[in-house]
């Protein structure tokens, strides 16, 4: 008698973070359609800077968002997994004409998710001045001189 074989477990987090993932390290302007293959249709979505409501609405707000990125890499560092909730550690470096003279800003932030069978919450978090606020030629300057005055 053959012996059964054994069936190797798909945890279904597992293969939704790791698909997750994947999506993000290839993200851009041209893959936003495949934003459905993660985030559920009535995703919410929060940054510092919006909240949006809706996977019409999140593509359309990651629509602004990448239609003018020259670059822009995800690298997660460590995810966190408790049953239907993760927390994801990254670093994104992109490069946007308007900001930093067009060179590579470098972000540190993390992500909440909690999902189902997909991704219905997703909240980042971000030091929303140092993306966006002191890349800016002049008030850039302003802030970091204000945060080295403030820093212990």
């Amino acid at each position: 008698m053959s012996p059964t074989p054994q069936v190797a477990h798909v945890d279904p987090a597992a293969l939704l973070l790791r698909r997750f993932v994947a999506l993000y390290q290839q993200l851009d302007h041209g893959q936003l359609h495949r934003l459905g293959e993660v985030y559920h249709p009535q995703i919410s979505f929060i940054d510092p800077l919006h909240r949006v409501e809706g996977l019409p609405a999140l593509t359309h707000y990651f629509d602004g968002l990448y239609r003018r990125l020259k670059q822009c890499r995800v690298q997660i560092h460590d995810q966190l997994v408790q049953g239907d909730q993760a927390a994801l550690y990254w670093t994104m470096e992109f490069n946007h004409p308007s900001l930093n003279h067009g060179d590579t800003v470098r972000l540190e932030g993390h992500s909440h998710l909690k999902f189902g069978a997909l991704i219905h919450y997703h909240r980042d978090y971000f030091d929303a001045g140092q993306m966006l606020y002191e890349q800016l030629p002049l008030l850039g300057s302003v802030i970091r001189r204000v945060k080295l005055r403030v820093a212990p």
